[in-house]
């Protein structure tokens, strides 16, 4: 069977899908998703504090620059819809930051090692 021929038996499982509601072999499922939540200024602070996360941190962890994250917290800028998100998974998901923030040792002048073994930018 070509590419077309797998795409146009596609299409036309999907047009029948669609017309009848079943297709032999398919299986619905409905997702639901949660609202964005709106943290703003004094929240994204409290987040950060409360993970022991210097801004620099936070910012990586994130994809945004440090300056940002200092913007956010001033008040001066609101952070946007997916940095919502992954604040709100930060904020909820205590296992999230395990993932991204290492464990290694650093010589580095200005990083210190916290009582929970993780790593912080001063």
């Amino acid at each position: 069977m070509s590419v077309f021929d797998d795409i146009m038996q596609g299409l036309n499982e999907a047009l029948e899908y669609e017309k009848e509601g079943k297709l032999k072999g398919v299986r619905r499922c409905i997702v639901k998703i949660s609202p964005i939540p709106h943290y703003k200024g004094s929240e994204v602070k409290n987040i950060r504090v409360s993970k022991s996360l210097s801004q620099s941190t936070l910012a990586s962890v994130l994809g945004v620059s440090k300056k940002t994250v200092e913007a956010w917290e001033s008040g001066k800028n609101t952070p946007e819809g997916p940095a919502q998100r992954m604040l709100d998974i930060i904020k909820n998901e205590s296992k999230f930051l395990d993932r991204y923030i290492g464990t290694a040792a650093c010589s580095s002048k200005n990083v210190k090692e916290k009582k929970s073994n993780r790593l912080y930018h001063q």
